[in-house]
């Protein structure tokens, strides 16, 4: 009893000093209290690192594009890649937060950021498979590609500061409809990189970073999810059954009838549950605190029960 008493405060301890320890890494850093919870960092933090540990490239939030030769492909056939996401975008795909089911990208729309997704953590959607065939083709023959989503930015369009929860992937960024100019960038811990047509880049999203668009031109980029590179094949195999996990559970779509996953599902509900308490707050303020005191009340109930 002594003995499993020290271990959970020695795993508490651990955990706690992971929490910190992705706090402040980095130059760029979120007010602790205020952003551990928000950004799910904190419930990530022992996982990332132990990735972190096992990481086969630098701890630096650029990488050298030439560590990822697989990418290459991409690259070359950026033009091929562009013609679909102009089709795709001339035919309204390209779209935003109509259905409110992007749950980790949620705070991006309200700037106007728009997607379509093409593989999320799995086999590309079949909607990808319909509208861009070449685009889906190259990806299939880059495994280590885990998602890929077209992105759009329009003009004045601004990502606020945040960072990814996950460090089990890198982020991928391919120019295909850019300004080609300085005041369209993303600022990954404090250091900028500006887009351009045909060109690419690697970085680590779990460093915290911005984008924005100061420009009167949209930008589309091709945005993916790459395996971070491990050492030892039981930690490669680890992280990409993690991934996986996660994947399903958070899987995406772009029409009706493709797969959702359940934090996609939850969020749904919870956002709609969201509009009518603030719709009855508005219309009937005695009526939202008794409904909100009769939750609390059952939350409590269930806790003691």
């Amino acid at each position: 009893m002594h003995i499993h008493v020290e271990l959970k405060y020695v795993l508490v301890a651990l955990f706690l000093a992971s929490v910190v320890f992705i706090h402040f890494r980095g130059q760029v850093r979120h007010s602790f209290f205020r952003r551990q919870l928000t950004d799910h960092s904190a419930f990530f933090a022992p996982y990332n690192v132990l990735a972190y540990l096992f990481s086969a490239v630098p701890m630096r939030p650029f990488l050298e594009r030439e560590c990822f030769p697989q990418l290459a492909p991409l690259r070359t056939n950026w033009r091929t890649i562009r013609e679909e996401v102009l089709r795709l975008v001339d035919q309204g795909h390209v779209c935003g937060v109509e259905r409110r089911e992007d749950a980790g990208f949620s705070s991006f729309f309200k700037k106007g950021w728009k997607r379509f997704h093409l593989k999320w953590y799995g086999q590309p959607l079949p909607s990808a498979s319909t509208f861009c065939p070449r685009t889906v083709e190259l990806l299939r023959g880059i495994p280590s590609v885990r998602a890929a989503t077209f992105a759009l930015l329009p003009p004045g369009g601004r990502l606020s500061a945040h960072r990814d929860p996950f460090a089990g992937s890198l982020r991928y960024h391919l120019g295909l409809v850019t300004p080609n100019s300085d005041a369209c960038r993303i600022v990954v811990d404090g250091q900028s990189y500006s887009w351009r047509d045909g060109e690419d880049v690697v970085f680590d999203a779990t460093y915290v970073h911005q984008a924005e668009n100061d420009t009167d031109t949209t930008r589309i980029i091709l945005f993916c999810d790459i395996e971070r590179p491990l050492h030892t094949p039981i930690m490669r195999g680890v992280n990409q059954a993690v991934g996986s996990v996660l994947g399903r559970a958070t899987a995406v779509r772009n029409l009706e009838g493709e797969p959702l996953g359940v934090v996609n599902r939850v969020y749904v509900v919870a956002y709609h549950a969201g509009e009518f308490a603030k719709r009855l707050k508005n219309a009937n303020r005695t009526a939202y605190q008794l409904l909100k005191l009769a939750l609390n009340a059952t939350v409590i109930y269930l806790l003691v029960k």
